[in-house]
C-alpha cells in the first residue's frame, strides 16, 4: 500500500472523513457562502473550535464580563439583588408625576 507507515508531520497532514447528510449539507452551505474549497473551511472550523476551547469553556457571566458588558453602565451598587426596589421607586415617581 503506497504510503503506508508514512508518519505526517504537524504541517502535512491529510484527513479524510465520512459527514453524515446534515453535516454534508451544513458543509456544502458554507463553501457556498463563502466561496472556499472544503479544506479553507475546515481549518477556519478548527481554527475557530481551537480558539474557543484555548479560551477554556466559560459561563455566560464570563463571556459578559470579558466583552466589557458588565459593568458598562451607571447605577446603584449591588443592584442586580435590588433590582426590583430601584424600579418600584424609579416607576412610583414616574405615575406620580403622571397623575391628576
Amino acid at each position: 500500500m503506497p504510503g503506508a507507515g508514512r508518519c505526517h508531520t504537524l504541517y502535512d497532514m491529510r484527513v479524510n472523513a465520512r459527514l453524515e447528510p446534515p453535516l454534508a449539507k451544513k458543509l456544502a452551505y458554507l463553501k457556498a457562502k463563502h466561496g472556499e474549497t472544503t479544506s479553507a473551511v475546515l481549518k477556519r472550523a478548527i481554527e475557530l473550535c481551537y480558539e474557543h476551547e484555548a479560551r477554556g469553556s466559560s459561563s455566560p457571566l464570563a463571556l459578559l464580563e470579558r466583552s466589557g458588558f458588565v459593568g458598562c453602565a451607571p447605577g446603584p451598587a449591588g443592584l442586580s439583588v435590588s433590582y426590583k426596589g430601584e424600579l418600584s421607586k424609579a416607576l412610583g415617581k414616574k405615575l406620580r408625576g403622571h397623575r391628576r
